[in-house]
């Protein structure tokens, strides 16, 4: 697998950076102001703005996440420009750093822009694989796989407690392609939590781990700061979600999105394709993913890769059984060093 060059990651990191600066820079104007709050026991920072006589207040994260509460102390100090970045994508892609679809990339900047990640949503699946060329250093193969379909997930408890909503979820689907409707069965009662788009097709969908037991996989969650979404709940998902990090996906000017560790990602991969009864092809993508970012991770970051393991198998004798036959699909090498 090929490393790409130490200015090359600097580059990556740069951009992260600057869009990181751009995000704040259009969801919080300057003539606002950044506030604590305290609940339960625990700081947060929330943005308040009076505009034509009404106060709007929106949530932005936890005063204890230390690159945030940076960018809070240098708000309206910096202006990122968008043609600059876009330069530092198009360096970066010529640099042989894969770009997503046309159609993962419009939607992610999308909801990124309506406030996704700013929620503490994590961009899960393929379009988040992309993201880990740069963060690691190194062309990952697969990487630039169309896909018809882009996956986020929140956990159900922030998305209560968080106070704050994106806009209208379908509203900000069509902007993207007016093709998108909602699509839900008589078992989902109504709860929408898949989107599909007709021409291209393409299908997006709002994930949460599983809670409380089997009875809330019946039907989706209503999730309040998804603009009207629900999301299906999904077994395994609570271990993936822990400790995201952030990144950037290579469209446009660079979006600023938030992705599992590569850790996590790669392990719950095992997980999943064990899990995969009647979709081989899906598997076999799901091994791909695993196996190369395995290979990366047990020399870049074996501590981090160490600790996601031993924690992923203490979990009980299902997720170990789980990761075992996952792992039993690696290639040898790659099987003996997990």
């Amino acid at each position: 697998m090929r490393s790409i060059s130490l200015p090359a990651q600097t580059m990556f990191s740069e951009l992260s950076a600057r869009c990181l600066d751009a995000e704040f820079d259009e969801a919080f104007h300057e003539a606002g102001r950044f506030k604590r709050v305290t609940i339960k026991e625990r700081e947060y920072w929330y943005y308040a703005r009076d505009r034509d006589g009404e106060r709007k207040t929106l949530y932005v994260g936890p005063v204890d996440d230390a690159e945030l509460s940076d960018r809070v102390a240098r708000f309206g100090r910096q202006r990122a420009d968008y043609q600059e970045r876009r330069e530092l994508v198009r360096a970066l892609l010529q640099l042989g750093l894969s770009r997503p679809d046309p159609m993962s990339g419009a939607v992610a900047d999308a909801l990124a822009r309506a406030g996704m990640f700013r929620l503490r949503g994590v961009l899960v699946g393929t379009a988040a694989y992309q993201c880990y060329a740069g963060m690691l250093g190194i062309r990952l193969p697969g990487a630039g796989l169309m896909t018809q379909d882009l996956d986020a997930a929140q956990f159900h408890a922030v998305s209560v407690e968080v106070g704050d909503s994106m806009p209208p979820m379908l509203e900000t689907l069509q902007a993207v392609n007016a093709t998108f409707r909602e699509m839900s069965s008589f078992a989902d009662d109504g709860r929408v939590w898949r989107y599909s788009a007709s021409n291209p097709k393409f299908d997006v969908e709002f994930l949460t781990p599983l809670r409380g037991g089997v009875e809330h996989g019946r039907k989706p969650l209503r999730m309040p700061a998804l603009g009207g979404a629900s999301a299906q709940a999904l077994r395994f998902l609570d271990f993936l979600l822990r400790d995201p990090v952030r990144s950037v996906l290579l469209h446009g000017g660079g979006v600023s999105v938030t992705v599992p560790a590569p850790e996590r990602y790669a392990t719950h991969k095992l997980i999943v394709a064990s899990r995969r009864t009647v979709n081989p092809d899906k598997a076999r993508k799901d091994i791909a993913q695993a196996s190369a970012l395995i290979e990366v991770l047990r020399s870049a970051r074996p501590v981090e890769l160490r600790e996601a393991v031993t924690e992923l198998i203490g979990r009980g004798p299902a997720w170990r059984k789980a990761f075992e036959a996952g792992k039993a699909r690696l290639p040898p090498e790659l099987a003996s060093a997990l």
